[in-house]
């Protein structure tokens, strides 16, 4: 019996030391079965051309350079008076401002905000009519303007005044009209003496600005009722408007980083064209040219603008505060012209 135990206990000793049978040797050990669940590689070419689809995909949208106006030096603002822009582009009796219209940037469509001429020159200095409807003598207001954020960002500025007394006379006086004085109109102005006399000039001054190369950053010239074209012929005031281009052009004291813009109050009466989104007729379509190094020479500008849209221009070059209708975003700053970019 004892050897039968033995002989069994043998027996079950050498199964247990037996090679596994084909069936269990095809199974693979665990660890082969997890390097299954991890992802699979592609070739070297296929991952390269992942990369790059996806470096395109997250890269930053390529936007153009945006057109900006010039951080110009100088801004001389030239105002002439009573002009429909029919009666003078492409006319005979203005042949200087033609060919300075077609040598420089015409601006084609080209608004005033109204009538009379007050209400325009102060929509131009102040982005509002400020509810003024005549050339009043006594109509001045306390609002804020262009002078105010010219002088607040440390820049200078006066304005000539053809035929004026003397620095800063508040009233009409032979061929001076206070109407074609806007500045005068701001009692920030005109009740500050110092900077009123400075400030608000007879024409005269220029000349000894420009032999002195102290021109201001902005200018605003105005001719006298004859000069404007207000109470004499176009031809007088093409004239006038020859030399005194003529005269800042030949300055030093103006430089190449400059802008010379002449534009008229409005527009004769019998002018029924509107722009603006108005749906009343403005009776305003007037003639605009902008004289810069920095801008596009040849140039016509189809787009419509009004004083307005010329105030904000002369703003976003010196990145200043809208002003008035200015601060609004259906106004927009002249951009079309300029060959500077962000």
């Amino acid at each position: 019996m004892k050897k039968l135990i033995y002989l069994a206990t043998v027996c079950l000793m050498l199964a247990s030391c037996s090679p596994a049978s084909p069936i269990l040797s095809s199974v693979q050990p665990a660890s082969i079965v997890i390097a299954a669940a991890a992802p699979t590689q592609p070739p070297v070419a296929a991952q390269q051309s992942i990369a790059t689809a996806n470096a395109t995909a997250t890269a930053a949208p390529q936007v153009p350079p945006a057109v900006k106006v010039p951080n110009f030096d100088h801004i001389v603002l030239i105002m002439l008076e009573n002009e429909y822009f029919q009666d003078v582009i492409g006319g005979a009796q203005m042949p200087h401002l033609n060919a300075l219209a077609k040598q420089n940037v015409l601006l084609s469509n080209y608004f005033a905000i109204g009538h009379p001429s007050l209400p325009n020159y102060l929509a131009l200095l102040s982005g509002s009519t400020q509810n003024i409807a005549s050339d009043c003598l006594n109509c001045f207001v306390n609002q804020p303007n262009l002078a105010d954020e010219i002088e607040a960002s440390g820049r200078t500025w006066k304005s000539y005044q053809e035929s004026l007394p003397s620095p800063c006379f508040v009233g009409n006086a032979g061929q001076y009209a206070q109407w074609m004085n806007p500045f005068i109109y701001f009692d920030s102005i005109r009740l500050d003496a110092t900077r009123c006399d400075r400030s608000i000039v007879p024409l005269t001054q220029l000349d000894k600005d420009l032999a002195a190369n102290q021109l201001p950053n902005f200018s605003l010239i105005m001719p006298n009722l004859c000069d404007s074209g207000h109470s004499c012929v176009a031809e007088t005031s093409d004239n006038w408007l020859n030399a005194m281009v003529a005269k800042l052009q030949a300055s030093p004291a103006l430089g190449q980083n400059s802008l010379i813009i002449i534009t008229f109050d409005e527009g004769v009466q019998d002018n029924t064209a509107t722009c603006c989104g108005k749906t009343t007729k403005t009776k305003g379509q007037i003639p605009a040219v902008l004289i810069s190094p920095l801008a596009r020479q040849g140039f016509n500008d189809p787009a419509i603008y009004s004083h307005y849209n010329l105030l904000k221009t002369i703003l976003a070059a010196w990145n200043l505060p809208g002003l008035g209708q200015t601060a609004l975003d259906s106004v927009q700053p002249i951009v079309a012209p300029w060959n500077t970019h962000r």
